[in-house]
């Protein structure tokens, strides 16, 4: 028969072997990366608190080939997945590789060098700041370069974004057919 002792340590190994949680499963606050004017800061911490969403290889003889990585904040996938759209707040973060490569045993393979630029996309359905030229269609958007990583560099969305997203307007400006992730699970 087990002591109260004894089962209080067996509840804390038990407690103490699940994986941890970083943020809530539907975490979206992005707004937490705006200050009150409506500039954008990259997360610090993409990389290892939000999920991949997928991968585009581009292909450019001129400019050099790149790998465009897309995360997004935690459970933005598991929403989009069931409301066919993004959740307000949601983060994406799109990091821009140059790339490299070598004949290996698998082929002519290709792989990430050094990341170019981010793309920071906030997701704004009350549209918050509309006296902020980064903040319209429903998203907020930022460019950070690599030679100054923390300093946003876009001016006005209409200009500096928009025109690339243009063939994605129908999915609210994002690529989502690049990302299975929203699409199965």
């Amino acid at each position: 028969m087990y002591t109260r002792v004894g089962i209080a340590v067996l509840v804390i190994l038990a407690l103490g072997n699940r994986p941890a949680k970083p943020q809530a499963r539907n975490s979206f606050n992005g707004f937490a990366l705006v200050d009150k004017s409506g500039n954008i800061k990259k997360p610090a911490d993409y990389r290892d608190l939000y999920q991949t969403l997928g991968t585009y290889f581009v292909l450019d003889p001129k400019g050099g080939n790149q790998m465009h990585l897309t995360y997004a904040s935690p459970g933005a996938a598991d929403y989009y997945r069931r409301n066919k759209k993004f959740a307000d707040g949601t983060v994406l973060v799109k990091e821009v590789f140059g790339t490299d490569h070598a004949q290996m045993t698998t082929g002519d393979a290709h792989w990430a060098k050094d990341t170019k630029v981010w793309f920071v996309l906030i997701k704004d359905s009350k549209g918050r700041y509309p006296n902020n030229p980064l903040w319209g269609d429903g998203w907020g958007w930022a460019l950070f370069k690599s030679d100054a990583p923390d300093k946003q560099v876009a001016t006005d969305y209409k200009k500096d974004c928009l025109s690339c997203h243009m063939p994605a307007k129908a999915d609210d400006w994002i690529y989502v057919k690049g990302y299975p992730v929203l699409h199965s699970k």
